[in-house]
């Protein structure tokens, strides 16, 4: 699965409608939403999906009625993985009881 950023801007959407779209798309299964990161006042927001293609996403969102104004495959990367710390944070990573979650 790839990660995705999704740029929903819609400021004439009423929070009502954004609400119920949030709770159609926890139920989807061909691919899953990480988190939204939203301004409410200026109707924007930045979703975060891993799907097995940016397709994927478009049919998801057609299929709902839900547009978009753009979607991209992104990577992540964190302060930590810059930071002196980062050695010891990957030599931690390898031992942990969490490893492939």
């Amino acid at each position: 699965m790839s990660k995705f950023m999704v740029v929903h801007r819609n400021p004439e959407l009423s929070w009502d409608i954004v609400e119920k779209n949030w709770r159609r798309l926890a139920d989807v299964e061909s691919a899953k939403w990480i988190n939204t990161f939203f301004n409410r006042e200026e109707g924007v927001r930045f979703c975060v999906w891993l799907a097995p293609d940016a397709e994927e996403l478009k049919k998801i969102f057609s299929g709902l009625e839900i547009s978009w104004e753009s979607m991209t495959e992104v990577e992540e990367t964190t302060p930590d993985m810059w930071g002196e710390k980062w050695e010891e944070h990957i030599k931690a990573e390898t031992t942990a009881d969490t490893l492939g979650f």
